[in-house]
C-alpha cells in the first residue's frame, strides 16, 4: 500500500505545477539526445552521456512526483483544532535548555521549509508535539540528545 501524503490545496498544486515542468522537459531532453547521437561514436561522446543521465533524473523525477500527487491527502484546514497539536497548526514553544521561543507550522513534508518556519510532521520535533495541549512539556529525541520543549500556544 503506497504511503499517504498529508498537504495543504496550496502543496498539492505546487506539486503538480511541478509535476508539469517535469513532462515539459522531456521533449528538450529527448532533442539533447538525438542531437548528441548525430555526432557520432556513442562511446566516447560526452555530450551523449550527460543527455542520458539528465533523462534518467528527470523521469525518476517525474516518477516521484506522480507518486506524491497519486497519494496525496488535501487536509481540509476548517477541520483543524487547537486544542492538542495537529498538521497545519502553528506550534508556539520554548525550548526549556536554551531559554529560546520558537514558532512554527506543522506541515506535510513535502511542504516542509524550515527558513520560512515550516515543520515537517515527520521530524522528531513535531512527533514529540503532536497529541499535546497548550501548557503540556514534551521531549523531541534528535540527533544530538534530548530536547525539552514546552507548549505555549497553538493556533491555525
Amino acid at each position: 500500500m503506497a504511503e499517504i501524503h498529508y498537504m495543504t490545496q496550496e502543496g498539492l498544486e505546487k506539486l503538480k505545477k511541478d509535476l508539469a515542468d517535469a513532462l515539459a522537459q522531456r521533449p528538450v531532453i529527448s532533442a539533447a539526445i538525438a542531437e548528441a547521437r548525430e555526432k557520432g561514436d556513442l562511446s566516447e561522446n560526452a555530450e551523449y552521456d550527460a543527455a542520458r543521465d539528465a533523462q534518467a533524473l528527470l523521469e525518476l523525477k517525474i516518477a516521484n512526483l506522480k507518486n506524491l500527487v497519486a497519494n496525496a491527502k488535501v487536509i481540509d484546514e476548517s477541520m483543524v483544532g487547537t486544542e492538542k497539536v495537529q498538521m497545519m497548526n502553528r506550534v508556539k514553544v520554548e525550548n526549556l535548555a536554551a531559554k529560546q521561543v520558537m514558532e512554527f507550522t506543522i506541515v506535510g513534508e513535502t511542504e516542509a521549509d524550515f527558513t520560512k518556519g515550516r515543520l515537517a510532521a515527520t521530524t522528531p520535533i513535531a512527533k514529540a508535539l503532536m497529541g499535546h495541549a497548550k501548557g503540556e512539556t514534551v521531549e523531541a529525541k534528535v540527533p544530538s540528545g534530548i530536547l525539552k520543549f514546552k507548549i505555549l500556544d497553538i493556533s491555525i
